[in-house]
This record gives C-alpha cells, structure tokens and sequence, in this order.
C-alpha cells in the first residue's frame, strides 16, 4: 500500500507564496479532503502533486518514489489520475474515445510513442477496461455517444473514468461536484466513496460542497492563503475556530 506524503511544499509566483510549508499525508485507501476559501492554495497543490508546478522547496513522495523529479506523463504513469474541475474531454469525440485517452500512459510506448496507432489485440484489451471501468461508473450505456450530447452531470463521470482508466493509487479530483444540481451530488458522492471502497484506491478531494466533504472524507486539511490551518476528521475540522472564520465565514 502506497501514501502520498506532502512534506513542507513551497510555491512562489514572483513574491507571492501560493504554498507555504504545506504538510500533509494521504493514507492508503483512504478519502482525504483538501479545502479552503478561493485563492488558498489547492490547485497549486494539485499541480504540484502532478508535476506542472516545481516548488521552490519541499518534498512529494508517492510511496518510495520522489514525484518532483518527474514529469507529468511519468507521475501519471506511477499511478496519479486527476480528473479537472473543467473537464478535459473531447465534446466531438465519444465517451469511449475520452476514456481510451487514459489507457495511452499504459501502452508499451506510451502515448506519443505509438501515435494512438495500438495493435489490433492490445487496442481491444484496453478499450474492454475502459468499457468496465464506464459500466461500473454507471455510464457504460454512452460509450458510442458524443460526449457533447450529453448532460453535465455525465461528462463529469467520464471525466473520472478516464483518470480511472489510468489504473490509478491515487486519485486526484479537483471540485467534481462544480455545476451539479443536489440530485447529482449526491450520486457523485456515492460514486467517490465506490471508488475508495470497491476498488481500494486512494482519494485527495478538492471540493467547496462542505455537505459532501464532510460525509464523506476521512480526514481534511485545510488550507488558507497557502499555509495549513488545521488537519484531522471532519468533525474536528468543523470544530477548529480557525476554519469557522477563514472558511465558512463566520465567528467561533
């Protein structure tokens, strides 16, 4: 079992400190949340965590393996899925095309290497997985459709799928419940703790919905203009007087 283990992460843009000796830990299996107000530092994190952004100090190991010496595509291929806040999918293309998109990390030669040109035998055996890991997001009946013609809420899912498709340890999802309704939410928040519980791969959730977050989450860390301001469960997390007044705006 792997942790990912964020170890006094700092990141400046010019004299601004987007992160400031951030520290925190995600145990296997587990559902962790990382909140705060707009501008507190999360999206930074994200990137840091997937290598577009190379703090000035710090440290981000997945298991034994130091993700700051790698790219992108490389912490992708350890086992690091995001899926975006605006999703970042094909409208023209079909669901299972989105999908095929993260099985290329997988590939003997990788995505460019192979120019999306796969053997016939190993093109089936990974869209075959894409089609089981959409029919176990509940989405396996719009593999053939536009992802365009769909609703929101569904290409949120597709974007998940493709992260999934990865054959991800952690997960990475950066505010999944953004632009859906309660209905949706709800089966969002179901579909996560699936993910965690069905298929035992970690979980780092950036999300503002404090409903979701807080039943779901394990443990939350909360970040606020880039420093940690508290970290434990979500119970202890809604108790900390330093969380009532950045976060949800009110006075202890």
């Amino acid at each position: 079992m792997t942790s990912l283990v964020v170890d006094q992460v700092t990141l400046r843009f010019g004299g601004l400190h987007a992160l400031d000796d951030v520290s925190f830990t995600v145990a296997p299996g587990s559902l962790h949340a990382l909140i705060g107000p707009n501008g507190a530092g999360k999206s930074s994190c994200f990137n840091v965590i997937s290598g577009l952004y190379r703090p000035a100090s710090g440290n981000v190991r997945l298991g034994e393996h130091d993700l700051l010496r790698l790219r992108p595509h490389r912490v992708a291929r350890l086992g690091v899925g995001r899926a975006f806040q605006n999703t970042a999918l094909s409208a023209h293309s079909t669901v299972l095309d989105n999908v095929m998109l993260g099985r290329y990390t997988l590939t003997r030669g990788g995505f460019i290497a192979c120019g999306l040109r796969l053997t016939r035998r190993e093109e089936r055996r990974h869209a075959l997985r894409a089609q089981e890991i959409c029919d176990f997001l509940g989405i396996g009946a719009t593999v053939d459709q536009p992802l365009g013609a769909l609703p929101y809420g569904v290409a949120k899912k597709v974007d998940i799928a493709r992260a999934l498709a990865l054959e991800p340890k952690l997960l990475l999802l950066d505010e999944p419940a953004a632009g859906l309704n309660t209905e949706e939410t709800a089966e969002l928040a179901a579909t996560i703790g699936q993910i965690r519980s069905d298929l035992g791969i970690a979980v780092l959730l950036v999300e503002h919905d404090m409903d979701l977050v807080m039943g779901i989450a394990d443990q939350v860390t909360v970040l606020d203009f880039g420093r940690v301001i508290a970290d434990g469960t979500p119970a202890e997390v809604q108790t900390n007087p330093d969380v009532i007044k950045a976060y949800l705006g009110v006075t202890a």
